[in-house]
């Protein structure tokens, strides 16, 4: 149905409208009595061969809803029907923020690829809170964090400790987002110096709590092998739980979209099936030159089976989706998971 009927009717429209109008939609249906009901069984698909247990936190499933969604917490209960296994929320910025002028979201159909540059575009910290107060379902659920566009780099620590603060008792890990391309300078903060200032001052932080949360770093697919040997580092100084790898990538290589059309979408993170290999390789590098040390989610160019399977054989413990949900639809969860099972047979 995804496929052949309501995703024509949703690509006919500009790729921002089509997301405010699917969150619409999928609010409305969950008002209406006994279709959630509905929805939950037909997406519904467990097994204990997909458990996993990672950094404290028991997974049901190793498929996720990547960042960037459901920036605002809009959609949890919602999201958790179609069977992620954990979803991720922002990113967050403690003060809320319009983001980039619009248009800012495009569609590359031929290579199944978005191009976004959204500039952390949320409602800020304390709007997701008030959502997660509400939420029912017991899914578990990431905070993706970041800083806002006008504090400077000198001053970012403090941006991600007030979100980190806010947050805690509301999600079960915690995501520090460096690697967007779309708010100047953040990536600068992926360098050694201020990524193990801002990393430790938030694990001092958390460390010194009753009970302590999973705090995992998110990376740009852009770094040299030198960078991620530098961030192999960070992670065993910090001790942090995770990495994600990875975010969207400033490249534009090997595209079969026209060299024009691209060029007329202008700059932006490019994350679907251009992105596949690309994050691969840095998930299998990592694993390899870290001998395994910590646990990666792998997300980039999700769209089929085969494509969880490269992301686990290269040294993912878990994945995320987006782009590929964005083009595959829901019943994409779905038939992932029974390839897992079927795999592990």
């Amino acid at each position: 149905m995804y496929r052949w009927i309501l995703k024509p009717l949703l690509f006919c429209l500009s790729a921002e409208r089509a997301h405010r109008l699917t969150v619409r939609a999928l609010k409305f249906i969950f008002r209406i009595p006994a279709l959630p009901a509905l929805m939950r069984s037909y997406y519904r698909y467990e097994n204990p061969a997909l458990e996993r247990t990672l950094f404290g936190l028991k997974f049901k499933n190793p498929i996720g809803l990547a960042a960037g969604l459901d920036k605002n917490a809009e959609m949890i209960d919602e999201l958790a029907t179609l069977g992620f296994g954990f979803i991720e929320i922002g990113t967050l910025t403690p003060k809320a923020q319009d983001g980039n002028p619009q248009p800012r979201l495009f569609r590359l159909p031929t290579d199944e690829g978005l191009i976004n540059r959204m500039g952390f575009n949320n409602e800020g910290v304390e709007e997701a809170i008030k959502r997660l107060r509400k939420r029912k379902s017991n899914v578990i659920v990431g905070g993706n964090i970041g800083k806002n566009k006008n504090t400077p780099n000198e001053q970012a620590t403090e941006d991600y400790v007030a979100c980190f603060d806010a947050l805690f008792a509301y999600v079960d890990y915690f995501v520090v987002n460096v690697s967007s391309p779309n708010t100047p300078n953040l990536r600068a903060l992926q360098e050694r110096e201020p990524l193990e200032n801002l990393l430790n001052t938030l694990q001092k932080r958390n460390l010194a709590l009753p009970a302590p949360k999973p705090i995992l770093l998110k990376i740009a697919p852009d770094l040299t092998y030198e960078q991620l040997d530098e961030i192999v580092e960070v992670m065993k100084t910090t001790k942090l739980a995770g990495l994600i790898a990875t975010n969207t990538t400033i490249s534009r290589e090997n595209l079969l979209t026209l060299p024009a059309q691209v060029q007329a979408m202008g700059s932006g993170g490019l994350s679907g099936k251009p992105l596949s290999q690309k994050s691969t390789e840095v998930i299998r590098y990592l694993k390899q030159k870290s001998g395994n040390a910590f646990p990666i989610i792998g997300v980039g160019g999700i769209h089929t089976p085969e494509d969880v399977r490269e992301k686990m054989e290269a040294g993912a413990d878990l994945v995320q989706v987006y782009t590929g949900f964005v083009y595959e639809g829901p019943a994409l969860i779905k038939r992932l998971k029974r390839a897992l099972v079927k795999q592990s047979h």
